[in-house]
């Protein structure tokens, strides 16, 4: 048995902890990052199969070593015995590619065996793996007799690999948090944080959110990120005289640029300054196509509209603000379908609790009864049918009582697809007292005042104290659901919690919408008809693109249908018989990471959500598979899994496309359709559900 140092200590610690035990424990007591326990474990996972022993995994509760007792002492007496590798494989690699990236000269053979501890065959293998990716790079591993080891390519080719090694090694908490040198950080990113240029990294940082603040929207978290590991690694090779290749400068360059690059000193060679100018000028185009659309009515066409109107003159006679309450809107919207039928036929409605609803809610009673007058003209809408609708005000109000006011919460997360809509869209339907003030990276959070929120809601390990924010997978498991109404309650008890409340809302209207105009949505509209045209056909073609390549597959695998790699791997080979992936064991790999790092199933659901970005897909693509032998995931089992795939870059409409396909699997016509709907019935259902995502933006109707 061969196994790192890192390994044995998380083997160790696993031996040793009789109950399940969260990824972010593991992190926080080996002093590494979450995504390295999930990392490791993974490697892990056949060697400890090999021994009759398994990692098993419950959503929202953590991780054990499970085995016969028998096979579990074995296990520790072996790996007492085991010896001990320097660095794991991935960690070999990525050193090697970090040393070659550093050298001008070529590095010899067994100078780069001394350096990794490791045998000159292990190394060649190592090179013989990485030569493909480096490849697709545009860079050339170099290797003669006698001569050693050099990566040839341009220099702009080099620092894309840099920053493509940053992206998969780094956390942000190790970007944004502690020094390289802090005791925490492994060897792997000591040497990535040194390339990537943490000692300038935050005065980058800084003069890059001055600058962001004058375009037009904000770069999402992967952009803003993406881009500010490039300039920070461009600064760090320039002082390295590593210079991009060039001639004369292509074009005047920007007062922004002006004042970025002096910050640094003036002595910039013209090709630099064109390739700091074009990673702006990428960025701010992305920025600008990549804002979310506003709404032209919030609640969609005439039967949401009457629902929405009626619940704003509910709310103006209630002290309950109703207009927050996501699942009262749906409710109303469903009822009003038929019932505004009725009322236009003159059928007699009969409703045998209207005695005991007027006197449990004669007041609310009274209040519906004014705003049903005031909101659904020109209908005539009789008692019985005010006791109806007073059924569902009352709902909600008994919803919102169970915490004494609004809390305001800051939703951090990781792009991905859907994954920040799924989570939002649940917290609105479960918790309407919540008031997501936007979708914010980590260290955007940080800088926004404590006094604007009253709980900080998370999807990935954050470098702050456990009990100062609340981590949730993006599916919202029936455990995290509880642990979110414990945060909430604490927040709206809190002491301080009225006063912040205050001082938040003694704020200027003017000033609020300044500072959270940047997250939210909406805040420039196209009023020019052609725009507004070519809008809607880059949105329809992508629609088209998807659902005309939707395919349900049957999947029969016998015992195999229990393992999550031979699943995955089966469905990704389907996929790439159809022309949809590339290298599908590359994106099996991710799927496992994602998966491990919290379960994909949908709770109280037979379904499952996969989906990742990856190189390896060429255009955005969507299949449903059905599975003959239920898939163990997390606390439940999978039927169906739906697959959601795209590549790393995509515009606009194809991301928004994407999360509105993933928030229908919160409806449950779309559940009861991958069970036992066709591919036709499927797409039809989301062709409609799409149409009216379409129909709901603000360029479709006159200016508000």
């Amino acid at each position: 048995m061969i196994v790192s140092n890192r390994q044995r200590r998380l083997l160790e610690l696993l031996l040793r902890r009789q109950e399940e035990v969260t990824a972010g424990e593991m992190a926080e007591e080996l002093r590494i990052s979450a995504r390295t326990v999930h990392r490791d474990m993974q490697e892990l996972e056949p060697m400890l199969a090999a021994n009759g022993l398994s990692l098993v995994r419950k959503s929202g509760i953590g991780i054990s070593l499970q085995g016969g007792e028998e096979e579990l002492a074995r296990f520790k007496e072996q790996l007492g015995a085991s010896v001990s590798a320097t660095y794991s494989p991935d960690e070999r690699k990525a050193l090697i590619l970090c040393r070659l990236l550093r050298e001008e000269e070529p590095v010899k053979l067994f100078a780069l065996a001394h350096m990794l501890h490791a045998a000159i065959p292990t190394v060649t293998r190592d090179l013989d793996e990485l030569e493909p990716q480096l490849n697709r790079q545009g860079l050339e591993l170099v290797r003669r007799r006698g001569y050693g080891v050099e990566l040839a390519g341009g220099e702009e080719n080099k620092r894309g690999l840099i920053a493509a090694l940053a992206h998969l090694y780094l956390d942000d908490s190790e970007l944004f948090g502690a020094s390289s040198d802090d005791a925490r950080t492994g060897p792997v990113a000591k040497e990535l944080l040194r390339m990537v240029g943490k000692d300038v990294f935050h005065a980058v940082e800084q003069l890059l959110w001055k600058l962001e603040e004058a375009w037009p929207r904000r770069l999402s978290e992967t952009a803003y990120t993406r881009l500010l590991v490039r300039l920070s690694v461009a600064l760090t090779r320039q002082r390295q005289q590593r210079f991009i290749e060039g001639g004369a400068s292509a074009g005047a360059s920007s007062p922004a640029l002006d004042r970025f690059l002096e910050a640094f000193g003036p002595d910039w060679p013209e090709a630099e300054r064109d390739y700091v100018q074009r990673l702006l000028d990428e960025a701010k185009a992305e920025a600008e196509s990549g804002g979310g659309a506003a709404l032209l009515s919030r609640y969609g066409p005439a039967v949401a509209e009457s629902a929405a109107k009626l619940i704003r003159a509910v709310a103006k006679r209630w002290d309950v603000p109703f207009d927050r309450d996501r699942s009262l809107l749906d409710g109303l919207i469903r009822h009003l379908g038929p019932a505004l039928e009725r009322l236009r036929a003159l059928e007699t409605i009969r409703n045998p609790l209207l005695p005991q609803i007027k006197k449990d809610y004669g007041a609310l009673f009274e209040a519906v009864r004014a705003g049903a007058g005031e909101a659904l003209v020109p209908y005539r809408v009789p008692e019985e049918e005010i006791g109806y609708l007073t059924m569902h005000f009352g709902a909600a109000a008994e919803r919102w009582r169970l915490f004494p006011r609004t809390v305001r919460a800051m939703l951090v997360c990781t792009s991905g697809i859907g994954s920040s809509k799924l989570l939002a869209v649940r917290i609105h339907k479960e918790f309407p007292q919540v008031d997501l003030i936007g979708h914010y990276s980590w260290y955007e959070a940080a800088r926004i005042s404590p006094d604007r929120y009253d709980l900080i809601v998370s999807t990935v390990d954050l470098p702050m104290q456990p009990d100062r924010y609340v981590k949730l997978s993006p599916l919202l498991t029936r455990e995290e659901t509880e642990r979110l109404r414990e945060a909430i309650w604490r927040a709206a008890t809190a002491p301080d919690a009225h006063a912040s409340s205050a001082r938040a809302d003694a704020t200027p209207p003017a000033a609020r919408k300044q500072e959270e105009g940047a997250v939210h949505a909406g805040e420039h509209k196209e009023k020019d008809p052609l725009q507004r045209l070519k809008r809607v056909h880059a949105y329809t073609a992508e629609m088209l693109q998807l659902l005309d390549r939707f395919v349900a597959y049957p999947l029969d695998l016998g015992k195999r249908g229990r393992d999550l790699e031979a699943v995955l791997s089966a469905m990704l080979d389907r996929v790439a018989l159809q022309g949809g992936v590339q290298n599908p064991e590359a994106i099996v790999r991710r799927l496992i990471e994602r998966e491990h790092s919290g379960s994909q199933l949908i709770a109280g659901t037979p379904a499952a959500l996969f989906h990742t970005r990856s190189e390896w897909v060429p255009k955005p693509l969507l299949a449903l598979f059905r599975l003959a032998t239920p898939l163990p995931l997390g606390s439940g089992e999978a039927r169906q899994i739906l697959l959601m795939l795209a590549p790393p870059e995509l515009n606009r409409p194809a991301l928004e496309v994407l999360s509105e396909i993933s928030a229908m699997l919160l409806q449950p016509e779309m559940i009861r359709l991958l069970q036992e709907g066709g591919a036709e019935e499927i797409k039809s259902f989301i062709s409609q559900e799409l149409e009216e995502f379409m129909r709901q933006q603000e360029e479709w109707g006159e200016p508000t």
